[in-house]
């Protein structure tokens, strides 16, 4: 037999939701047939069998969330029926563009030893998904008297609900979610009564939003820098090009051109083209521009790869494709981790301006508000124009005040006179 394992889709991932079985037990299936979804905190990701054989147990329900790297899902049985090492699937939409980048992805270390497990009422070993042990642990559930309903016995979340609670203690929100260290009150507590509200649990997205932002609030001393850009030259130049790229089906956006800026912007100022690190400050050598996209249940940033040297028109194209296959949560991994600069735009909702928070390891990250007609002075006189406010989070440990705004001045013409960026 052979446990098929719960890969690492990324060399982060810890856990995550085994979303869909494409096959079932007594299904024989070969190497490359696809047999799982697994859902990230972001994406959605086919696995595939690496070897032939019969499928002769399910070990975790399909809908389970929080299942650990390495931990068995189903069992398979070659075709000789002979024994052979335990391997982990390939994620297909996890592959990376070259091996070394591919090895945490597609191959997956043995286990490690587990700590001593509850042992179950007639001193056996204690057969339980680690959805169900977490759903116990939260609740009070003593799992050594619950008969399990799962594959072998095995205790699942369907019966955790349905067992009595007493015996364990839940484990305090705040250690489980590992994102504020204060206790941690319910509301309750805080003046809202029971009943009064509809709980939606947070998915794994929410959570590991929740804390990447708390940690980057917490860890990171930040400060913002405000700009005001002209937009009416860039609109006149917008307009012609689109003209003339109507024929390819290509449509360039005002982002995509804030995009373009801000890569020129980096590479004008490399100083604000860095990351901190313990070791030294990294100073990177292209300027890979994430974008934030809002999708159902959270937000994510996939990255314009070399933007600096992408005409607007590829980049246009890009961040379409990008985007859809973000909200289709199609995207590789290597897709939206990593970066070195990000642009967060919410003019298309009107906001006049914001303050993002840092999306680490990045130095910084820019906010893009609305553009709008406002009286401006030219010449000592009066005038209206399309103006859009521009703000800046810096990351002061890499990107001081100087190096900010030193940035801001390299990114305000680029957007002002947008032939500099065509040239």
């Amino acid at each position: 037999m052979t446990d098929i394992l719960m890969p690492a889709l990324s060399p982060t991932m810890e856990e995550g939701v085994l979303a869909k079985w494409h096959v079932k037990a007594g299904d024989v299936v070969k190497a490359g047939d696809v047999i799982a979804e697994i859902e990230t905190d972001k994406a959605t990701m086919e696995v595939e069998a690496v070897d032939e054989g019969e499928i002769t147990d399910i070990l975790v329900a399909e809908g389970t969330e929080g299942v650990k790297v390495n931990t068995p899902i189903a069992r398979l049985k070659d075709e000789g029926g002979a024994a052979a090492p335990a391997k982990a699937d390939a994620p297909k939409a996890a592959e990376a563009p070259n091996a070394e980048a591919a090895a945490p992805a597609a191959k997956v270390e043995a286990p490690k030893a587990a700590p001593a497990a509850p042992k179950a009422a007639d001193g056996g070993r204690l057969f339980a998904s680690p959805l169900a042990r977490r759903l116990a642990a939260q609740n009070g559930v003593d799992l050594t008297v619950i008969k399990g309903t799962g594959p072998h016995g095995r205790i699942v979340k369907r019966d955790v609900e349905a067992a009595p609670k007493g015996g364990a203690k839940p484990a305090p929100a705040a250690a489980a979610s590992g994102i504020a260290s204060r206790p941690v009150q319910s509301l309750a507590q805080m003046g809202i009564p029971d009943g009064s509200y509809d709980l939606i649990p947070l998915d794994g997205m929410k959570k590991a939003i929740a804390r990447r932002m708390v940690e980057s609030i917490q860890q990171v001393p930040h400060f913002p820098l405000f700009i005001d850009v002209e937009l009416d030259a860039l609109l006149a130049a917008r307009a012609k090009i689109n003209a003339l790229l109507e024929k390819d089906g290509v449509k360039v956006s005002v982002n995509d051109f804030v995009i373009k800026a801000a890569a020129m912007a980096l590479k004008a100022v490399p100083e604000a083209n860095a990351s901190y690190t313990p070791e030294g400050i990294a100073m990177h050598h292209n300027a890979d521009v994430a974008m934030a996209v809002a999708i159902d249940g959270g937000l994510i940033t996939p990255i314009i790869r070399k933007a600096e040297l992408k005409s607007l028109s590829q980049i246009a194209t890009e961040s379409k494709d990008l985007a859809k296959r973000a909200r289709d949560r199609k995207l590789k991994p290597e897709e939206f981790q990593g970066g070195t600069f990000s642009v967060s735009n919410l003019g298309m909702f009107g906001i006049k301006s914001f303050s993002s928070i840092i999306n680490e390891p990045q130095g910084a990250i820019m906010s893009v508000g609305a553009g709008e007609q406002r009286p401006v002075v030219k010449n000592g006189q009066l005038a209206i124009a399309t103006v859009m406010t521009v703000t800046m989070t810096c990351d002061h440990r890499v990107v001081d005040g100087a190096t900010g705004a030193r940035f801001l001045q390299a990114f305000k013409p680029l957007i002002e006179d947008p032939v500099t960026m065509l040239a």
